[in-house]
Parts: C-alpha cells; structure tokens; sequence
C-alpha cells in the first residue's frame, strides 16, 4: 500500500469547512466522453450475439402490460421497452441501446465526479477509463434491466452530493431529487443509497446542508415519482415487500457474507481496486461533511446487503463510480510525478479487464459458453427460448382442436411465460399465463380450463415437477423435453413440457396456490 502512503494531499483534502468551496475546477477533459463512447461502440457491437435474455423478454411482455408499478420492479424499466417495442419492435438491438446508452452515461458522469473532486487530466480520463471497464458497468450495460439505470441513478446522486459538499450550494438539492425520483421510478435501492447518505451527512456535522428548505424541496420531489409506486402497491397487498422478503431469504444470511466480500472485488478491474480503496480514504480524510457522507453511505450498505443480499453482488455497483471517481484525484499527484505511471496502470486496467470479459459480454461462441455459465449464468439465460417455443408449439398443435378450446398454457416462471408470448406472436399460441411475480396479477387465462400445457425448468431449478403439478391434476406427463443447440445446462436444460389433464378443482380456484414471488 505504498502507492496510497505516498498520494499527496490534494487541494479537496486541504479544505475542511464545507461551505467554502475548493478554489477553480480543471477544465472538463473531452476524452473522457470518447471514453464513454468506446465502451458504448463495444456493447453495441456484441448486443445482437446470442438472443434474449430471460428478464430482457419479461421487461417487454409488462410492456404490453403497462401499468403503475410492478411486483418486481416501478415503471421506469417497463415504459423504456414500450418505447422500444414501439420505435424498434421485438428487437434485441433496439432494446440494448438503452442499456448502453446509460453505460456511456455512466461514463461521463465518472469523469464529471473525479472533475468535482478537485481532478485535473489525469484523474478524469483514469476515472472514466476504471468505470468503462467495470464488469458491472458492462455487464448491466449489455442486458436491457433495472441494473443499467440504477448504477446511473446512483453515480449521478453522487455527482450531485459532491458538488453540494464542494460548494456548500444547496439549491442543487432540487436536481438530486429529480435523480433520485427518477431513479426510485426504476429500481428502490437507490432510495437505500439516499437514506445512507443522509445518515451519514449528520452523522459528520453536515446537518446544515441536508436540513434546510432545498433538501425538503428535493426530497418532495423524489417522493412524487413514487406516488404511482405506492398506489399500485397497496392495491395489490404490497407485493412487492413479499417479494423482497422471498429474495432475502434465497440471498441473505451468513451463509452468503462471504460471497459477497469476495464480490466487492470483482465489481472493477483488478487493477483498479487499489484505486476505489484510495478513493474511500480520501474522502473520509477531506473533511466535509458531505464527502465522508459519501464513505459512511458505502460502509452502512456493505454490511447491510452483505447480511440481506449477499447473493446478489452487484447491489452496491454503482458505489463504485464515485469511489473510483475519488481515488483517481487522490492518487493524480503521484501518477503525475512519473508519466509512465499513468500508461501502465491503465494498460494493467484494460489487461485485467479483458480477463473478466468473457464472463460478463457475449465475446466467446454460445457453444464455449460452459466454463463461465458456473461464475455467471446471465448469458447462459440468453440462449434456447426459439427452441422451448418450438417444443411448446408441437405440444399445442398435436392436441384436438376440442381439447385446445378448453387449454391453458402455464410457464412456471416469467421467463419461460414471456418466451412463448413474445417469441409466438402471429403462430396460433395463446398466451402463456404463469403465477410468478406480475404474471400471478394477471390471471389464469380460462378458467374454466380442463387443460394444462405445463412448461417447467430442468433440475438447476430443483426438479420434482411432476409431483408438484399432481396436487392439481390426476393425470400428468411428459410430453417434450427442453435443451438449447450449444448444450448449456441453463435453468431450462431437460426441463419438461407436461400435458396436465383432470383437474383436482376449476382451474381458477386453483390459481391462488400457484402465486409465487421470487
């Protein structure tokens, strides 16, 4: 660590009063934008291998559902596919640009943070080069998601916080709360990020600059955005509070700490993990209250989804940007006192970089795919759901016209019912209905249904359909069974289509006891 015992005192770590702002900003450096537009042109350029992903084929079908506010997730993420479906159509290319575009966003933002923070040069293109090559960053920035958007949300809160630390100006709470709003109209974790900034700001005596007028004004806001979040949950017995508590239970707990610590240093390069640590240090030793919040927030979410989502690393990414951002001020003096310094650490960041590409971006033939599925399945999700139609297709067709009258087809999960309705348009299939998440709120299809085409995951997912679907049916059985041409043991790999017939009790009384929220 003698990189960070050596890094100077920058002119952010000389002032200690937050109200009196560091003395003129570096010009902002143009690069940083040409930066942002390679890690666009490389996401784009791989955003048509493979298919879809799963989620990617749910986001569209509540597209065609739109709505308030979603089991899963606010609208934010539903009303860009709609925008997509209507500008694009069903278009793998036309939906990963949004994703990329918030990916050179991301970029940008990096580059205007590590500027705030009192960065010449050397900082912003180094701020902008380590998120550009964050597996987070790339990954989010390939599949259409939450993920994309919400790492934005939270590196652009930050920018926000750091220019209200550096200036002492409060009015530029009204533009954080336009972020925040619009990030919580996306995903709620940024709210998570925005309650551990506040802490954090009194906790270091920022009370002054989060308790006046313009931080309520922002924080309105904010909270307007999720007026239609809020109703539409209390319409449907807060589903999404059940649906979190499911996820804890699957990702949370002691048992996945560990996996999580592990994570925290796979969210940037390698290489520059040296840099996001000096980042931390850096602000906790500037001495405005509103930098340290920036600390203490990344401290109190580390242990909070440590112990609550363990399993899903990712949820502290865009933590990331901003401690990159301030790392790279805080180590722009030693970089400068030698200028190969700066051409190596961002040659080590692009070589550390490539090694995790195959893992998160569709670099490698869908056939090569079988050693990374085990580290990230993700793209392993985005291959085989032309076949699972095609098998449910056959099933559908080879039964009587009569008995198809009275048919229901059920997907177990949303990925698999969003597969068959997006995938099938113009072939003759009805929809697929599921109780997974949102597709439980919207019903069973006839239900008066005699019929069931059940379309069920391989043995990653458990197994033991068969016995499942026999609580409802007297008879079940096997009619097609599932796989993907590269031979990936995705989670529909030897899944099983089951003709499911004599139900138990009328199809829609039974839809109850097949919600399920995960």
């Amino acid at each position: 660590m003698n990189l960070l015992a050596r890094a100077p005192k920058t002119p952010a770590e000389a002032g200690r009063d937050a109200a009196y702002p560091v003395g003129g900003l570096a010009p902002f450096d143009r690069l940083v934008i040409s930066v942002g537009a390679v890690a666009f042109a490389v996401l784009i350029a791989v955003a048509t291998r493979y298919g879809f992903h799963r989620d990617e084929l749910y986001f569209l079908e509540c597209a065609r559902h739109l709505q308030a506010s979603y089991v899963d997730q606010p609208v934010l993420t539903p009303l860009l596919a709609w925008a997509s479906l209507k500008l694009f159509g069903v278009s793998v290319l036309g939906l990963r640009m949004w994703p990329a575009l918030a990916a050179w966003a991301t970029v940008i933002i990096a580059g205007l943070t590590a500027r705030e923070f009192g960065g010449r040069r050397r900082a912003q293109l180094l701020a902008a080069v380590a998120t550009a090559t964050m597996p987070v960053v790339l990954g989010a920035g390939h599949l259409f998601g939450p993920t994309a958007f919400d790492v934005l949300a939270w590196a652009g809160l930050a920018l926000v916080v750091v220019r209200i630390g550096r200036t002492g100006e409060t009015r530029w709470w009204l533009l954080g709360g336009l972020v925040l709003g619009l990030g919580l109209a996306n995903k709620h974790s940024v709210g998570f990020f925005a309650v551990a900034l506040l802490i954090g700001a009194l906790l270091n005596g920022g009370r002054r600059l989060v308790l006046n007028r313009w931080f309520l004004a922002g924080a309105a806001i904010a909270a307007a955005f999720t007026i239609p979040d809020i109703w539409w949950q209390a319409q449907h017995q807060w589903s999404t509070i059940a649906m979190t508590r499911a996820l804890a239970q699957e990702n949370g707990g002691l048992v996945n700490v560990a996996n999580w610590i592990v994570g925290q240093l796979l969210m940037t390069a390698l290489a520059t993990v040296v840099v996001w640590i000096a980042g931390l240090r850096f602000l906790w030793r500037s001495g405005r209250p509103l930098w340290r919040a920036l600390a203490w927030a990344y401290a109190i979410l580390f242990v909070f989804f440590a112990l609550t989502t363990g399993g899903k690393i990712y949820y502290l990414g865009g933590a990331y940007i901003y401690l990159l951002a301030a790392g790279a001020v805080a180590i722009e003096g030693w970089l400068a006192a030698r200028k190969a310094r700066l051409r190596t650490l961002l040659l080590a960041t692009a070589l550390t970089a490539a090694l995790a590409l195959p893992v998160v971006l569709p670099v490698l033939p869908a056939r090569d795919l079988g050693g990374t599925e085990k580290i990230n399945a993700v793209l392993a999700e985005s291959v085989g759901w032309p076949q699972l139609v095609g098998s449910v297709r056959t099933v559908w067709f080879s039964l009587p016209a009569g008995q198809r009258a009275n048919a229901v087809i059920f997907a177990s999960n949303y990925g698999e019912a969003s597969a068959i309705n997006m995938l099938s348009q113009g072939t003759g299939l009805p929809p697929a209905v599921s109780g997974h998440n949102t597709y439980w709120w919207w019903g069973p299809g006839n239900p008066r249904a005699t019929t069931v085409v059940a379309v069920m995951p391989g043995p990653m997912d458990g197994g033991g359909d068969a016995a499942y679907l026999s609580k409802f049916f007297t008879s079940v059985r096997v009619v097609a069974t599932l796989s993907n041409p590269y031979g990936l043991h995705n989670q529909e790999w030897h899944g099983h289509v089951y003709l499911c017939t004599g139900p138990r009790h009328p199809w829609g009384q039974m839809w109850p006891q097949l919600r399920q929220y995960g």
